[in-house]
């Protein structure tokens, strides 16, 4: 069964950086879709970025130009690098993969949370 583990969230002032990491488990990362959402608090969970097989990133209008989504497939990673960040970014961030485009996302991982001071 793929595992998918975040990790790099944090407490981190307005205007700074974060960089998320998601490993997937298994030897075929390279055929999925990867995304990244996140559950602000009190809220249901939304898409942030997602990045297709072939390398094409896709984000939510309230994070581009700040955030930018990467996938290394020779470490089975796919990363979130997060700049200018605000309070309303703060939430726990999960990343999930879906193998055909356009199906919804699963094999959700156990998220990590990023908190952003004012």
């Amino acid at each position: 069964q793929v595992q998918l583990v975040e990790s790099g969230g944090g407490l981190v002032q307005a205007g700074g950086s974060l960089r998320l990491s998601c490993v997937a488990s298994g030897r075929t990362f390279s055929k999925y879709d990867m995304g990244w959402f996140r559950r602000p608090p009190g809220k249901e969970r939304e898409s942030v970025a997602t990045i297709s097989r072939s390398g094409t990133p896709s984000y939510v209008d309230s994070v581009k130009g700040r955030f930018a989504i990467s996938r290394d497939n020779a470490k089975n990673t796919v990363y979130l690098q997060m700049n200018s960040l605000n309070p309303e970014d703060t939430a726990v961030y999960y990343c999930a993969r879906r193998l055909i485009p356009g199906a919804p996302f699963g094999s959700w991982g156990q998220g990590t949370q990023v908190t952003v001071s004012t």
